[in-house]
């Protein structure tokens, strides 16, 4: 319809023109918006406010010679003049049912658009360390991270969705050398209570519970295995509950014959081992809250020596070099990342050789650029600072402009309104697992996206496990299993013969696609097609602005607007209610026009639409 518009206030611009009314001049964009107030029309355009400047004449008498000169077509109703000088444009009814039957005919392209055609873009998210299984915190940059690459792909983007794994570094052996302390205790609880490793493992995981609990330290009786293990490793080490259960694994699969092992070399078993068992439970965590990645990018593979004997730090390094931005000062390797706005240089490489997490990341985004035009990575608020010198080393590998982060707040874990306690000992780590298997995929990631990514969440577990209107996921979700059923009832069919055949085809046996749309004239039907007619839009502005957070809002106005409808208008005949067929046809059009953006709306922040409550 925008394009129906666009060629009718063109042809006026020039026939006002023609008549001698309008001075010559050009305007690439007319300004064409959806007024906020549907009082304002349902499209008008700002080319008269545009074009006041070069016309050199007033914008009001700019959009009243466009008004004047605007053709007759069927789509239009009337064309107004209001304030400074907006033309407000009216549709016709007819036009504006429209839309029902091009959603229908769409299906799931319904919104698509060539924002993003001929440009690759990547989106790199969660990337949490293999070394523990993905918090609460995680599960929002995975909710908006997969949600915005959903978004992407539907405004034309060719979207590449990344993990990268970092498994090179440090904490990889304090995570090994921490599986390492463990079974060595579980060894010796064993021998000296002469009891076998299951109940070893109950004893080791009796006394970390013990020690979360006594947060003052008054009992360090009932927990002497977590300060021998904290005393020998001290800071470096992971503490959690889960370094305990894989040591367990380790146990019941080798028996005790890593403990007379030399040390190195029980750790780099339990670390390899251990890296792969925490990172395939990521990856199933990630499969469970409905996100997948394209790559998975091992950060060890950049230091990985090819033919030539050369790795891909060691050539991200040697470009920097050629271009002057590299130098050694106090033996160590430094990047002038303050020719780019940094506040100060950055070390690469350690005076003692070690290679810093920056290298990495200088690597890994030239990496990234061979293969993809434009780079968004999702962290963490705590990474804010980390953001100019990234950003300074694409600029450097010659990517200026083309690097971008979006910062995710954090979430407060709530129940019934009150703050979920949080243990000092036990970290702030809430399992993403446990919130997937109390309350849902759905409701958990339709709450982690509904707010911007610059604002913290309160994430209320039991608020998101009501079944009632109150919370927004099943508002939604019921109206879009409410219009499943009406259209069940219409076409004649039990849910079970609808599962099998599919909502579609129940929906054209219950409407034809070519239905007379021109019987719908309550004001709630009107209302209905203006918010489907938002959608196209809607997707753009999410992509553009790199904003999917929305798509919840609009899910839960295009619900609220059907249940109005659906209040007003009687779709089905009933007993003593008997309603014209023509217009029962139309109006389950209308149910299932708005059956299909509801899913499609829902499928974009990877939340089902059920068929059935």
């Amino acid at each position: 319809m925008v394009e129906t518009i666009e060629k009718l206030v063109r042809a006026a611009l020039a026939e006002a023109q023609s008549a001698g009314e309008l001075p010559e001049f050009e305007v690439a964009d007319l300004g064409l918006e959806r007024p906020a107030d549907s009082a304002n029309g349902d499209w008008t355009s700002t080319v008269a406010l545009r074009s006041a400047k070069v016309a050199h004449m007033a914008p009001r008498a700019i959009a009243e010679a466009i008004a004047a000169h605007l053709p007759e077509a069927p789509e239009i109703d009337r064309v107004e003049v209001a304030g400074p000088g907006f033309v407000n444009i009216y549709l016709s009814v007819a036009a504006g049912n429209e839309i029902f039957r091009t959603v229908r005919e769409q299906g799931e392209d319904f919104g698509r658009s060539d924002l993003g055609v001929g440009q690759r873009v990547q989106v790199e998210y969660v990337s949490a360390n293999p070394v523990g299984p993905l918090h609460i915190g995680h599960g929002r940059w995975a909710a908006l991270g997969d949600s915005l690459a959903r978004v992407l792909d539907h405004a034309g983007y060719e979207v590449e969705r990344e993990y990268y794994v970092n498994d090179h570094g440090n904490q990889m052996n304090t995570f090994g050398n921490s599986v390492s302390a463990r079974y060595l205790q579980l060894a010796q609880i064993m021998d000296e209570k002469g009891i076998d490793a299951h109940a070893a493992h109950e004893a080791l995981i009796a006394d970390w519970a013990a020690f979360v609990s006594d947060e003052a330290d008054e009992h360090p009786e009932s927990h002497p295995y977590m300060d021998a293990f904290r005393e020998s490793l001290g800071a470096d080490s992971y503490g959690g509950d889960y370094i305990i259960d894989l040591a367990a694994h380790f146990m019941e699969a080798d028996g005790t014959r890593w403990v007379d092992a030399d040390a190195s070399e029980r750790m780099i078993s339990f670390r390899e081992r251990g890296y792969k068992l925490m990172l395939e439970d990521i990856r199933q965590t990630c499969d469970d809250m409905r996100t997948s990645f394209d790559v998975w990018f091992s950060e060890r593979s950049l230091y990985e020596k090819d033919a030539s004997g050369t790795s891909a730090v060691d050539r991200a390094f040697a470009r920097l070099r050629e271009q002057g931005y590299l130098y050694e000062k106090d033996d160590a390797l430094w990047f002038r990342s303050t020719d780019f706005g940094d506040d100060k240089d950055r070390v690469l490489v350690k005076a003692d050789g070690a290679y810093t997490y920056f290298a990495s990341d200088v690597a890994y985004h030239w990496n990234k650029y061979e293969r993809v035009d434009h780079v968004i990575d999702v962290w963490g608020a705590d990474h804010h600072g980390y953001i100019a010198r990234v950003r300074a080393a694409t600029d450097a590998l010659g990517y200026e402009g083309k690097f971008e982060v979006l910062l995710g707040q954090l979430v407060n874990l709530l129940r019934n309104g009150q703050p979920v306690r949080m243990s000092k000992r036990k970290g702030t780590m809430v399992p993403l697992r446990e919130l997937l298997d109390e309350v849902g995929a759905d409701a958990t990631r339709f709450t982690l996206v509904s707010k911007s990514s610059n604002q913290m969440i309160d994430f209320d577990i039991e608020a998101v496990k009501r079944q009632d209107n109150t919370n927004p996921v099943y508002y939604v979700q019921y109206a879009h299993a409410r219009i499943c059923s009406i259209l069940r009832r219409a076409a004649g069919v039990t849910a079970e013969e609808a599962a099998e055949l599919g909502m579609d085809e129940i929906a054209s046996r219950a409407c034809p696609i070519d239905c007379d749309l021109s019987v719908l004239t309550d004001p709630t039907e009107a209302a209905l097609a203006r918010k489907l007619g938002e959608f196209g839009d809607l997707v753009e502005s999410c992509a553009r602005d790199r904003a999917p957070f929305r798509l919840t809002h609009y899910a839960q106005e295009l619900a609220g607007s059907f249940h109005s409808f659906y209040t007003a208008c009687q779709v089905l005949p009933s007993e003593g209610r008997p309603v014209d067929e023509a217009v029962s046809k139309a109006r389950l059009a209308v149910c299932d026009a708005a059956r299909r953006v509801l899913a499609l709306t829902l499928s974009l922040i990877g939340v089902s639409a059920p068929e059935r409550m």
